[in-house]
């Protein structure tokens, strides 16, 4: 039973992986990136940007990688649980952020952008679970 919960968590989460940069293809204009981002210095305005394909790419890296190698995740194999290990603590940090640095008055107002807000820690907090409850339970 466990086996297939995890087959299933998986798939959906490597999935789950490509939705969020489509998601993110909307940020610059939903949030007037146009606007803010003049004016900052043009070093500190292409570092973000690099800095957000760097880490699209570690996300899509995330998903091709779940999906390639779905059946070393399921049985545990050593890279396929380190790498699980690593996941599951970059979606953990990406929800405690959430928590405990952000603020909601740091989102922009209306039912859009809260909406959104919670189906993206939904996701990231099914991510971190997922993974880390997979090597937790191959590590048992």
């Amino acid at each position: 039973m466990v086996d297939k919960c995890f087959d299933i968590a998986l798939w959906l989460a490597g999935a789950g992986h490509f939705i969020l940069p489509i998601a993110g293809l909307q940020l610059p204009y939903r949030m007037k990136w146009k606007t803010d981002l003049a004016q900052l210095r043009p070093l500190n305005r292409k570092l973000l940007w690099v800095y957000l394909i760097f880490i699209t790419f570690v996300i899509l890296s995330f998903g091709t990688l779940t999906l390639a190698f779905h059946g070393a995740f399921l049985r545990g194999d050593g890279l396929a649980l380190g790498l699980a290990i690593f996941i599951g603590l970059f979606w953990l940090l990406r929800v405690l952020l959430d928590f405990f640095y952000f603020e909601h008055k740091d989102w922009p107002p209306g039912r859009a952008f809260l909406i959104g807000h919670v189906l993206l820690i939904s996701l990231d907090s099914f991510l971190a679970v997922t993974y880390l409850g997979l090597a937790i339970w191959r590590l048992n």
